[in-house]
């Protein structure tokens, strides 16, 4: 496969960057032209604030800034105002939040975003972690089976307005039969076959997970650690 897939399969990755700014920006940059996406997370967001996606914009990237937002509704309105105001193209809520707070963001960004004609980021609901099994799910007092529970708050974010989700690749399928066709799904817990699992107990490879149906896949580390993250990226759908 060659570099050249902007508009195939590769559109549809979006590359974490969970590390300091100089090494984050490094590896975008050995991926201009090749990726469209970066995710930009807590650790790297909490390091460097809005500046990290200013760079990453005038670089020429999207950017997914996966924050997963959890507080009451009046600070979440105004997160997503903020993050509407700094450019962010996507950025995630926890659906445990409830329909009110999930609404909260949904009308901070809406706001915001009359003063940025074409500015409107989607906003993405978490359902369970993937790094959450039934085991861990029970032991912070949910007593939902994980698919219910998945299936829950994806009806939930569905009825708050929600772009779309963000899902464990073995949850796709299922969230494909049951939440509207325009919703997006994204995938985290992406690992290429023969890299380490690591943190993630759900996991699938890039070509599962978009055969399943996401539209969107995270791949972090098999990239980024990578000696050559643009090969490392270029390779991901062999």
């Amino acid at each position: 496969m060659t570099p050249d897939t902007k508009d195939g399969l590769h559109s549809r990755c979006i590359v974490a960057l969970d590390l300091p700014r100089q090494e984050s920006l490094e590896i975008a940059s050995s991926l201009k032209g090749i990726a469209s996406w970066v995710k930009v997370g807590l650790t790297l967001f909490f390091l460097e604030g809005p500046s990290i996606v200013y760079s990453l914009k005038e670089m020429g990237f999207k950017v997914f800034a996966d924050l997963k937002l959890f507080d009451i509704p009046h600070q979440i309105e105004g997160a997503a105002r903020s993050l509407v105001t700094i450019g962010v193209d996507m950025f995630t809520l926890y659906a445990l939040g409830g329909l009110s707070m999930m609404q909260a963001a949904r009308a901070g960004a809406d706001e915001a975003s009359q003063s940025r004609p074409g500015q409107a980021p989607k906003i993405l609901a978490v359902t369970v972690l993937t790094s959450m099994d039934q085991e861990v799910l029970q032991q912070t007092g949910i007593s939902n089976g994980l698919d219910d529970q998945v299936k829950t708050l994806a009806s939930l974010a569905v009825e708050a307005g929600m772009d779309g989700l963000v899902s464990s690749p073995l949850e796709i399928r299922m969230l494909r039969s049951q939440v509207p066709k325009d919703k997006l799904i994204v995938t985290p817990g992406i690992r290429p076959l023969g890299s380490e699992n690591n943190d993630q107990s759900r996991t699938a490879t890039p070509k599962t997970a978009i055969d399943e149906g996401a539209d969107f896949i995270v791949v972090g580390r098999p990239i980024t650690a990578a000696l050559d993250p643009a090969q490392a990226f270029i390779s991901l759908f062999d």
